[in-house]
């Protein structure tokens, strides 16, 4: 068997594993997705006409659910990779991994199952997020079959690049607990993005802060492609940042797993 078959094959074995773990054990995944869900209802009930007065003039709550759904869905993958992080430190210290270590499999494979099953999981997490927002009113005006496979594409590419950030952080976390504690700017950084207001409306000191964080270049080109609206230099901005995190998280990752004696 050649190279790459093998580690074809042994990467979809670790994948069929984690898809399994995943599947045994929801609560985790559950309670992650539960934040977004829960910001979604939150700010567009609670606070959606008071908010949207600041974007739009007068109260509209329609309004406010067209701009805070593209941050919501990315806030969404940022819950969903936490359980990454998670799930990467209890392989690490359980000593599954030493196990792994012993058989004759392509040793990537472990990574790439944990990258590959988050990534859908991410998918399957917006997909759901998606349908909420649609049944209390969200509507993409002025997409069609290239915005939405370019927004998917999108989704798909931040998905890949906090994945590899979450693996190398439960690589790094000697415990769950640490790696749930050490994976939370990923759920908290979407909160200090364009998400739920303008960046010109924030206090000049603290707008070169959300404005240049990889989460809102993503949010205004999701923003951009489904509503219609300008990308302009966010769209680079956002492929820049998608990869080189991905770049980072990967050289990360793997050096870190491979010099890790546990």
């Amino acid at each position: 068997m050649s190279s790459l078959s093998l580690a074809v094959r042994d990467s979809s074995t670790m994948l069929r594993r984690n898809l399994l773990h995943a599947r045994r054990y929801p609560s985790l995944t559950l309670n992650l997705l539960l934040t977004p869900i829960m910001m979604l209802l939150l700010f567009v009930y609670i606070f959606g006409d008071t908010m949207s007065s600041g974007i739009g003039g007068a109260p509209n709550r329609s309004a406010y659910i067209a701009y805070v759904v593209p941050g919501l869905l990315l806030m969404t993958i940022g819950s969903t990779v936490v359980g990454t992080a998670v799930s990467v430190s209890n392989d690490m210290t359980e000593g599954i991994i030493a196990r792994f270590r012993t058989m004759a499999i392509h040793r990537p494979s472990i990574l790439v199952g944990h990258v590959v099953g988050s990534v859908l999981q991410s998918v399957m997490s917006v997909v759901l997020v998606g349908a909420v927002a649609v049944a209390i009113g969200f509507r993409s005006t002025g997409a069609g079959v290239v915005e939405w496979l370019a927004a998917f594409g999108l989704l798909v590419l931040f998905a890949t690049a906090f994945t590899w950030i979450a693996v190398g952080m439960g690589l790094v976390s000697p415990s769950a607990e640490a790696a749930s504690n050490n994976a939370m700017p990923l759920i908290l950084l979407p909160l200090l993005s364009s998400a739920f207001v303008p960046v010109h409306s924030m206090p000049g000191w603290f707008r070169p802060i959300a404005e240049y964080q990889p989460f809102t270049p993503a949010i205004e080109t999701l923003r951009g492609l489904l509503l219609g609206g300008e990308i302009g230099h966010n769209g680079w901005l956002a492929v820049a940042w998608c990869l080189g995190l991905t770049v980072l998280g990967y050289f990360w990752s793997t050096s870190t797993f491979n010099r890790d004696p546990k």
